[in-house]
């Protein structure tokens, strides 16, 4: 979620009434939250407020605020930045700077750069620093690792990181003792006072799949940038309901909260709803079910789920949004006896993410093998339902075999 604050006196919490050069800070844009205390400065408690309600809303969206300066400051932006964001030292306000989480006038500036009247100042914001977490001993499927990243296959059932009642077993404590008992390093210290060190976009709990996570500074804002600038290529493949047609489309349907239940998400057409863009490939359809390969060009919360049930083609166990639990009895008839479900959450992998390293600028790509009980599923399909070869339509880049080891 973003967070640009004001403090005029409609929109500032606390005292609205700007004092001594505190006048200079005209806060823009509106949101659910503001980050600005009276004063002008950015709060602490206001920022991990906000943070908490991204990780409600599983959103990789950054926190940020913009500045207008009403009158002619002649001072350096990392001293401004210091007066405005306190829990920053200096030295990590040049290195946000240096990463480009700030702009001025919508340009790339220098620490040096001197600010005068009428400039307008963003910046990404990151969550006060440093919390310790706890280390697990909780299996990992590594996929790649150097000094700057780690990327892993996550299994089922496995929280990013610690927050509200899940302080343990999550994957950023599993990665905690993977540095300090399989191989190096640590993670970023950015997001480390909300128990998120390193995360750079997530996994709703039963969604399997590729995730990156940085383990430095520099990695993290440099990969932060490239999801939130949507530079990187994202491929789900999912288990639906239904038959899929027709076999590729763009879905370009907005996305709010849900007008009842509060935990999910809906299509709405009103001013709570943000863009969202899904582009679908069916690989495989079966009888009454259908492997489809979905690339996101948006980050919503519960974007794909959202988007497929609305379509009608809800994916399998995804009780939530309309999809069932199957058995193998249910797929095979008499010839599978298994009754109890193949997937115990809903059918969705992320299988693919392209990105650049945040060292060298090289392109990198990671595949995620399927989970075990996913894989099964589409075993059987393939074995019981199936009502034709797989296609790869104009734009897909999934390899079918490779994830399901064939």
């Amino acid at each position: 979620m973003s967070g640009p604050g004001r403090d005029d006196p409609t929109r500032s919490q606390g005292d609205p009434s700007p004092r001594g050069d505190e006048a200079e800070a005209r806060p823009e844009a509106d949101s659910a939250f503001s980050l600005l205390a009276s004063g002008g400065k950015v709060d602490p408690d206001l920022v991990r407020t906000a943070a908490a309600q991204n990780d409600e809303d599983n959103t990789d969206a950054a926190l940020s605020v913009t500045f207008r300066l009403t009158r002619d400051l002649q001072k350096r932006l990392d001293k401004y930045l210091q007066d405005r964001i306190p829990f920053m030292s200096r030295t990590q306000l040049q290195r946000l700077i240096a990463e480009q989480a700030v702009t001025v006038n919508d340009r790339a500036p220098k620490a040096a750069t001197i600010l005068r009247a009428g400039d307008v100042v963003t910046v990404i914001v990151p969550p006060p620093p440093t919390k310790d977490i706890p280390a697990e001993e909780i299996p990992l499927d590594v996929l790649y690792e150097d000094q700057d990243l780690i990327v892993v296959n996550k299994q089922a059932d496995l929280i990013v990181h610690p927050a509200r009642g899940n302080k343990r077993g999550t994957l950023i404590n599993a990665l905690v003792w993977h540095f300090q008992h399989r191989s190096a390093g640590a993670l970023s210290t950015v997001g480390a006072e909300e128990a998120r060190p390193g995360v750079v976009h997530r996994l709703d709990r039963s969604t399997t799949g590729v995730i990156v996570v940085a383990k430095t500074d520099v990695a993290h804002w440099r990969l932060a940038r490239q999801f939130e600038n949507r530079t990187t290529d994202k491929r789900y493949l999912a288990v639906v309901h239904g038959r899929v047609e027709p076999v590729a489309d763009v879905v370009d349907l907005p996305i709010g909260k849900h007008p009842v239940h509060r935990e999910l998400m809906a299509v709405r057409y009103d001013e709570t709803a943000k863009e969202s863009r899904t582009i679908y490939r069916v690989r495989e359809q079966f009888r009454d079910f259908a492997l489809v390969e979905l690339e996101l060009h948006t980050g919503r919360t519960h974007q794909i789920r959202v988007h497929l049930a609305h379509l009608g083609w809800p994916i399998v166990g995804d009780e939530p949004y309309g999809g069932r639990l199957v058995s193998a009895a249910e797929i095979g008839g008499a010839g599978e006896a298994e009754a109890g479900p193949i997937v115990h959450r809903q059918a969705l992998h992320a299988t693919a993410l392209r990105l650049r390293h945040p060292s060298d600028g090289r392109p990198l790509e990671f595949t995620a093998p399927l989970w075990p009980d996913m894989r099964r599923l589409v075993t059987l399909l393939r074995r019981h339902r199936r009502l034709a070869d797989p296609i790869a339509p104009a734009g897909s880049r999934i390899d079918l075999a490779a994830v399901l080891g064939e």
